[in-house]
């Protein structure tokens, strides 16, 4: 017996959050009838919105499960709103009870103003303690459809997760909409067409339990021998060899929206972290991976991520469960571009990394993705709040008050704003209490550059940011003065520049490194003295031709710094 036994990774437990969507069968006897229940419990943050839009396809109900402690948060509203849009039957519930910090009657009123459910319908327990646990499975039961299927159906089943398992290969998690599925059958998957035969199936208690045969309305799991992760797509509909069936609604594939270049500190280390960035994308769908090169920290990868939780718990994975340091560029996001017409239609380039950007004459229009941010926030903090929010250029759309001591602000805001420290800033502001969800709305034109660092003449690709134009030339001065103490002195004068387009608009001079080579002149003519200093005078400028000036690591994080301020 342990504790958190869904949440299964050392990251899970550590944070107190759940990363992965866990599914588990119980029989449970009511009213002398021996029931089936299929459970998942899928993450809360925003970033692995995608995990719980997956779970709610497969499912007939939702338990919107509030804290007492805490009340109702931005994320709560965001995933009632997706339950409501697949049309699931609705369990509020109030946990934490037994809290001394509960408050039950305010999160009761707060769940009705905000969700719109009835106060009467609201159920308490405790999940520490077990307190209401057995009335809840029985309301659950009552209050909830059971799968509806006609018998003699031929098989079609969604596929809603999967999971890479080195002994057995491709682990596909379905829900059976109609017809079953035992071992030895023949299964194609539609999107692909391609065939497997089904070696086992079964279904999780929550460890994976072989069953002789999965029926319409159960969820399990099928084996059938796939080697290749990707041969697997989830959305996807899983049917019989020899049927033709209507595939079922999927869902829309995840896209990335943050993206940063991940290098290893070592260079020796870069066949390692390619074998850990596939081993993390075979059981993460959200996560993609590409090769690149940047002069300054040699090969590497572009990364693609949900969000920035999703990006820091890749990141820790690959250092501790994977055993590989790695160093991060500055995360940035997709914008788009559009490039002045060299024929009939102008160009349309959805840009992930900044130094892939084309010329500044090439750029007719550039744009960057617009989301809307919803924040929970308590009453006496709405005036920093809204001033945070301002800063960050957002856009006032609406404000609603859930509770006399609570409220909803509602902005549009550019997403570049608040990957950084947005988060952190907003609960530093609310003292812990607000929270925060976000949808990306689309793509607007702004007065967006792209900041260049030149460092002795040469552009350095991995230290390139994409910002609006009135902030340029401050976080310029900013990263180039940061560098000028981070770089050292070389024997030749370093020159650090910050540009937009082919305009410099900060510099500073790394000093060269003074050496006396008049010391060993004792007495004698001075000739002999201005002879050696026009000699070492020379050397310095043929160095400064042909010298290189190299770019310690500890630069570049500490340019990042630059960016959460």
């Amino acid at each position: 017996m342990q504790a958190q036994l869904l949440d299964s990774m050392d990251l899970e437990r550590e944070r107190g959050i759940t990363i992965k969507a866990k599914s588990v069968a119980l029989h449970y006897p009511f009213e002398g009838k021996n029931y089936n229940l299929n459970l998942i419990d899928t993450p809360g943050h925003v970033d692995f919105t995608y995990e719980v839009s997956r779970s709610l396809a497969a499912c007939e109900g939702a338990i919107l499960l509030v804290d007492a402690t805490q009340g109702v948060q931005a994320q709560t509203v965001a995933n009632t709103l997706l339950a409501l849009d697949a049309h699931l039957d609705i369990v509020p519930v109030i946990n934490k009870v037994d809290s001394p910090n509960a408050q039950i009657e305010e999160t009761i009123l707060e769940m009705t103003n905000s969700l719109g459910v009835k106060a009467e319908e609201v159920l308490q327990i405790s999940a520490k303690t077990g307190q209401g646990v057995q009335e809840l499975i029985d309301e659950v039961i009552r209050r909830v459809s059971p799968p509806e299927s006609e018998p003699g159906r031929p098989l079609r089943a969604l596929i809603f997760d999967s999971v890479y398992d080195s002994y057995r290969g491709v682990v596909i998690y379905v829900r059976l909409e109609d017809g079953s599925i035992r071992q030895g059958q023949d299964i194609r998957l539609l999107s692909l067409n391609q065939v497997h035969h089904v070696e086992e199936v079964g279904v999780f208690t929550p460890k994976r339990v072989p069953v002789g045969e999965l029926k319409a309305g159960e969820v399990g799991y099928i084996i059938a021998g796939i080697k290749q992760i990707r041969d697997v797509r989830v959305g996807d509909t899983v049917t019989t060899e020899g049927d033709t069936v209507e595939a079922l609604p999927g869902f829309r594939e995840p896209k990335p929206m943050v993206f940063c270049g991940i290098y290893p500190t070592n260079d020796q280390d870069f066949t390692e972290l390619k074998k850990a960035l596939e081993k993390l994308s075979l059981n993460d769908s959200g996560f993609t991976w590409e090769p690149e090169t940047s002069e300054a920290l040699g090969f590497g990868y572009r990364c693609g991520f949900l969000g920035l939780l999703h990006m820091e718990i890749v990141q820790q994975r690959l250092e501790r469960d994977m055993d590989v340091d790695v160093i991060q560029t500055a995360p940035n996001v997709t914008y788009e571009v559009v490039r002045r017409a060299r024929g009939s239609q102008p160009e349309v380039l959805r840009v992930d990394n900044p130094a892939k950007l084309p010329d500044d004459g090439e750029i007719e229009e550039f744009r960057e993705p617009i989301c809307r941010l919803k924040l929970i926030t308590p009453t006496d903090s709405i005036g920093d709040v809204m001033k945070l929010c301002l800063d960050r250029r957002g856009q006032f759309v609406s404000q609603e008050y859930i509770s006399p001591i609570r409220v909803i602000l509602t902005y549009d805001i550019p997403f570049a704003e608040i990957i950084f420290d947005f988060y952190d800033k907003m609960k530093s502001i609310t003292r812990g209490y607000g929270t925060m969800d976000y949808q990306v709305l689309g793509y607007q034109p702004d007065n967006l550059v792209r900041l260049r660092i030149l460092v002795a003449g040469e552009e350095v690709d991995a230290l390139s940011i994409v910002c609006h134009r009135d902030q340029g030339e401050y976080k310029g001065r900013r990263m180039i003065q940061i560098l000028r103490k981070e770089i050292p002195r070389h024997l030749f004068e370093v020159a650090l520049q910050a540009a937009i387009g082919g305009r410099v608009i900060a510099r500073e001079t790394i000093k060269a490194v003074g050496k006396n080579v008049t010391a060993k002149c004792y007495g004698g003519d001075i000739s002999r003295k201005r002879k050696l200093l026009e000699k070492q005078k020379e050397g310095k400028k043929k160095m400064k031709n042909v010298g290189s000036v190299e770019i310690p690591q500890k630069a570049f994080l500490s340019v990042l710094s630059v960016e959460r301020e």
